[in-house]
């Protein structure tokens, strides 16, 4: 397109020459010859100037272009990085204190959770077990909690058997200084509580899992 406005430029110059110079000769006949070789060098330079501004707005135009394509490459490479991970790693810190370090866990539905569970304390199991319980929705915490100590038995208090059908996903009971580590798949989209099922701790260490 911009070749082509050049050529019609170009062509309205040299007719113009053609209409104008034979005046010109006619009233300055005896500088003719040196106004038809100025009039030729000015039809090239201007010839030569259009085609120079021509590749600049080419050039800048690949500039534009590239520019372009290369930002599209980057919001690509933030939407891939942006995707939810299959496997999401999940550390709970529980204290002699009684308490979790969090009380709000978030995931996605369908997730891979594989969350360690730290009894950074240093009292022993016996008297001081954590454990981690995940209940399904429209469990009642308090009763769970209380057949968990009733029908539990000493020292571990594990999750009874017949309560695992309110129960998502469970550690086992451990002491001061010990972890353990398990591997769910998250529910779909809701609110969970999970607990610390140990006789008398429910009360102070529990939270939510959400999941989205």
């Amino acid at each position: 397109m911009k070749i082509l406005l050049i050529n019609q430029a170009v062509s309205c110059f040299i007719a113009f020459l053609k209409v104008s110079l034979p005046y010109f000769k006619q009233k300055y006949n005896y500088k003719y010859l040196i106004a038809m070789k100025k009039l030729k060098h000015l039809s090239v330079v201007a010839m030569a100037g259009m085609m120079l501004v021509a590749c600049g707005q080419n050039k800048k135009e690949e500039q534009v272009s590239s520019a372009q394509e290369t930002e599209t490459v980057t919001v690509a490479d933030e939407t891939a990085t942006s995707q939810v991970q299959d496997t999401i790693e999940v550390e709970l810190n529980a204290e002699d204190t009684m308490k979790f370090d969090k009380n709000e866990i978030r995931v996605h539905a369908g997730q891979q959770v594989r969350l360690t569970l730290n009894h950074v304390g240093k009292l022993p199991k016996s008297s001081m077990g954590h454990n981690f319980v995940l209940l399904s929705q429209g469990t009642d915490v308090n009763a769970f909690a209380t057949k968990a100590v009733q029908e539990g038995k000493a020292p571990d208090f594990e999750v009874p058997e017949s309560l695992l059908t309110e129960v998502i996903a469970h550690t086992k009971t451990i002491g001061g200084g010990e972890s353990v580590t398990i591997e769910f798949t998250a529910p779909e989209a809701g609110t969970y509580d999970y607990i610390c099922s140990f006789p008398g701790h429910a009360s102070m260490m529990n939270g939510k899992l959400i999941v989205e």
